[in-house]
């Protein structure tokens, strides 16, 4: 099982002072377990089927005056067999004998994330610290140039830095990504072949959608031809930029991405930045061919939609609501500065969102975590969620809508059959994890420990 008996993490934060029991009675949970020099730690498990003892899950909202004042949570037992929870058993329930056991150490079962908008296949990250450029007074063509000139340097550690990042990934409690790809005409099909090949190998540990990016641009750089290629070759979204500052033609270019989707049978995901009346009438576009072509229904994601936060609500609510109907989809990587996203309204009418981590160290931006927790911490931060009811909502955008309590306040997750795909936190609630983004100490996926650590019980 490769055990091993060396401190845990929690262990050192025990023996240096570390307060590792707090909060654990306003909820009703326990505080983490204390292990011991004589229990061994591993970060494998081989069966599949097994027991999580000493789970900590949410039960439902303590209310005072019809305020959620608090969350209630209690103990439980996980039996996990064949990658999914099959039952969920009382703490202190006889457990057979014959089954191997693994303690969660009373830590918080939360929802595996989910990285929606990342860029794999171009980060610094798992090489020494390099700054961006200054990017005062360039623009995205100049951004471009630059791309062209620093991707020939990229391409030879493109796949182990990858492999690094999915590691990252893995770490913050993320088990499944979609990666923006770039398809241009200096690193041809690489970029593709080499994140393929590092995904090949978290096969079964992390699982990820690639979208081929025509980061040049559609047309600017003539990869009508690589995208097709692209799309043989296993790459799982169409993809498109910014078709009036790009491509300087915006009805050639987004017909032209959606040609080649319909051609493939491939949803699109296309980065629209441009916050100028043309980002609107782009997206206005968009989403009229799909209401006058069936095939693309449900098959429509705009990664960013600045422009959505350009417009009055008046303006906003008829698109959203269309939107809606016809399964366009937003992902926003939350951002913070002069422009505010309308999640919370988009949400309202209807509209699937979700999030993403974006540039996690690059040539774009410096920033970057990995961590989607920190996407629903800039949401209740955003948008007033301050309370014990709004920090468990916000959670929403980097689970893919999967929350342990539902608005009423019942357990709605984990169920027995559901996929045994979670992260454990050292916190007392889901509330207190979005506000203090609590360290997590284990990721499962599928069944399987992908990250950290557990004790064998």
């Amino acid at each position: 099982m490769n055990a091993r008996t060396a401190p845990s993490r929690r262990q050192f934060l025990c023996g240096t002072g570390g307060l590792v029991a707090v909060s654990a009675g306003l909820t009703g949970g326990a505080a983490p377990a204390q292990t011991t020099e004589a229990d061994a730690i591993t970060s494998s498990i081989a069966e599949s089927h097994y027991y999580l003892t000493d789970a900590l899950l949410e039960q439902g909202f303590q209310r005072e005056n019809d305020i959620v004042v608090a969350t209630i949570t209690a103990t439980k037992t996980l039996e996990i067999r064949d990658g999914r929870i099959v039952a969920i058993l009382d703490d202190g329930a006889a457990l057979t004998s014959a089954v191997p056991r693994y303690s969660a150490g009373g830590r918080l079962v939360l929802p595996a994330f989910r990285d929606m908008h990342i860029h794999l296949d171009k980060t610094y990250y798992g090489g020494p610290w390099q700054a961006p450029l200054p990017r005062k007074g360039k623009t995205i063509m100049d951004m471009i140039a630059r791309e062209e000139e620093l991707l020939p340097k990229l391409l030879p550690t493109s796949q182990q830095r990858a492999e690094a990042l999915i590691e990252l990934l893995l770490s913050q409690g993320t088990t499944t990504a979609r990666s923006h790809c770039n398809i241009d005409p200096v690193s041809g099909l690489k970029s593709l072949e080499h994140l393929q090949m590092a995904l090949e190998n978290y096969r079964g540990r992390f699982d990820c959608e690639i979208v081929a990016f025509p980061q040049h641009g559609l047309l600017h750089s003539k990869v009508d031809g690589l995208m097709r290629e692209a799309m043989q070759a296993g790459a799982h979204f169409v993809g498109g930029l910014d078709p009036t500052n790009v491509d300087g033609a915006m009805q050639q270019s987004l017909d032209a991405m959606f040609q080649i989707a319909m051609d493939h049978d491939k949803p699109i995901d296309i980065h629209i930045h441009e916050t100028t009346p043309e980002g609107v009438a782009a997206i206005n576009y968009m989403v009229d061919t799909v209401e006058r072509t069936s095939e693309l229904k449900d098959r429509l994601t705009l990664s960013h939609a600045f422009a959505l936060g350009t417009l009055s609500e008046a303006e906003l609510d008829p698109l959203a609501e269309r939107m809606a109907a016809l399964g366009v989809t937003v992902i926003s990587t939350v951002p913070i500065g002069g422009l505010t996203m309308p999640l919370p309204r988009l949400r309202e009418k209807g509209v699937t969102l979700m999030s993403g981590t974006d540039s996690v160290i690059d040539h774009w931006s410096p920033f970057g975590t990995g961590d989607m927790l920190e996407k629903a911490n800039l949401c209740a931060q955003l948008y007033g969620d301050r309370d014990e009811f709004g920090l468990t909502r916000s959670m929403s955008i980097a689970t893919g809508d999967v929350l342990p309590l539902s608005e009423s306040g019942e357990q709605a997750w984990p169920k027995a059959g559901d996929v045994a795909a979670f992260a454990l936190a050292d916190s007392s609630c889901s509330a207190e994890a979005v506000a203090r983004r609590s360290p997590r100490t284990a990721t499962f996926h599928a069944g399987k420990l992908v990250f950290g650590e557990v004790t064998q019980a």
